[in-house]
């Protein structure tokens, strides 16, 4: 047996097919058998292994990753189809050295084991807001490049579209699993009526703002999904550099709200500059991406929302809007169809979160309910937070806070910005 006592197979079978997959495998690359451990499991049935591997490996890492992920259950096609992707773009993502299509085992580069969300250390309380440091601005703006020259690879007809349909699914999701089954309420007639209603404003808005600009989108562009990590696939190094960049004494820096100008947000706040003209963004390398195999062709407000109303985290708004602007700015002088207003551009993007807030409401409280992964519910008080923030900002979508307002058994106070 090469599998690590510490690995827990529910089918022998599998075991016995992977310790035979391993053993080729360890023949090829030069991998060390008995340093498999595991190395992280997600909301999915993929869970992941790390491998040491010797100096004829190659690519300058010293592990390996390994996916497991049962046919049955994952289909491993668009991983490797986006994982090109993102290559052929200059993005760090992992590259696949070998893949068993009928057993779903997969030999992956190793981008470290350093998130962008350790290196941030969010509060715990999930109703805490995170205060932003210089070091967190630096990580953000790796983020955002990263991002702009992924969509800047966009090409129509590659990825499943982000239509009406998936967005109608995505929706459903809500009333669903997160109204039904994890509140347990019965939305009447009269009230599913009306977040029917709501939800086809939010599909409209989201497939027809900034004039329909479509490009590729990851759909979990986060800190948990980000590595702090070099081009070469090399664990640690720069994560030790923003680390003890993180931990130098650097005080915390908040724009004021009162005095902003879009053109005021370019410039970084610790040095380096934000791109000119048309260039594109920094070298590749700064940020390697993770579980992207959901990527589609969508609106392009959808990952600056996730990136900055994360799941795991919530910024301080003046940190939000920093960011977004940021990202807007470069993303214009990169030639993306961003538009010319950044109040247009932002209202897009608050818009495009709701509808993905929402989203995940649902889907937690499946993962939960369905999966047994009951982990995932304890953020669901952040989204409603995001979701009711949203719609107290906007006219329009009155309706939906009094309906958030009901679900969660508060009471509704009106306020609206716009």
């Amino acid at each position: 047996m090469t599998t690590s006592l510490s690995i827990v197979w529910a089918d022998p079978a599998r075991a016995s097919a992977f310790d035979r997959w391993l053993a080729d495998m360890a023949h090829q690359h030069d991998l060390q058998t008995g340093s498999l451990r595991l190395a992280s499991a997600d909301a999915s049935f993929r869970r992941y292994f790390r491998i040491d591997a010797g100096a004829a490996a190659g690519l300058g890492a010293a592990s390996r990753i390994i996916m497991d992920a049962p046919p049955a259950q994952e289909d491993c096609q668009p991983f490797v189809r986006v994982a090109g992707l993102m290559l052929q773009a200059g993005l760090n993502a992992p590259r696949v050295l070998a893949w068993d299509q009928s057993l779903g085992f997969m030999l992956l580069s190793d981008l470290g084991n350093q998130t962008m969300l350790d290196l941030i250390a969010p509060p715990a309380a999930v109703d805490a807001i995170a205060q932003p440091s210089a070091a967190h601005t630096e990580l953000y703006l790796d983020a955002v490049d990263a991002l702009v020259r992924w969509q800047l690879a966009s090409r129509p007809g590659v990825l499943p579209p982000y239509d009406d349909a998936l967005l109608s699914r995505e929706l459903a999701l809500f009333p669903d699993w997160y109204v039904a089954q994890h509140r347990g309420l019965a939305l009447d007639g009269g009230l599913l009526d009306k977040l029917n209603a709501m939800f086809t404003q939010i599909k409209a808005s989201n497939l027809q703002s900034l004039g329909g600009a479509r490009v590729y989108v990851h759909r979990d562009f986060m800190p948990r999904n980000l590595m702090v990590s070099n081009a070469a696939g090399e664990s640690g190094s720069s994560a030790v550099a923003v680390g003890a960049f993180h931990t130098a004494g650097l005080k915390e820096t908040a724009p004021d709200p009162s005095k902003f100008r879009p053109q005021d947000r370019l410039r970084r706040t610790a040095g380096g500059a934000a791109p000119s003209g048309g260039s594109a963004p920094h070298a590749v390398g700064s940020v390697g991406v993770l579980d992207f195999q959901d990527a589609v062709y969508g609106p392009i407000s959808y990952d600056i929302a996730s990136l900055m109303r994360d799941a795991f985290l919530t910024w301080e708004e003046d940190f939000v809007l920093d960011i977004s602007v940021r990202y807007w700015q470069k993303a214009r002088k990169a030639g993306l169809p961003v538009g010319d207003d950044f109040g247009e551009f932002y209202r897009a993007v608050e818009w495009m979160g709701l509808q993905r807030h929402l989203k995940v409401l649902g889907i937690f409280a499946r993962l939960t309910l369905r999966d047994g992964k009951p982990k995932y519910l304890a953020d669901t008080p952040r989204f409603i937070k995001y979701a009711r923030n949203t719609a107290a900002r906007y006219r329009q979508l009155g309706p939906l806070m009094v309906l958030l307002d009901q679900i969660e058994g508060n009471e509704t106070r009106v306020g609206y910005t716009f």
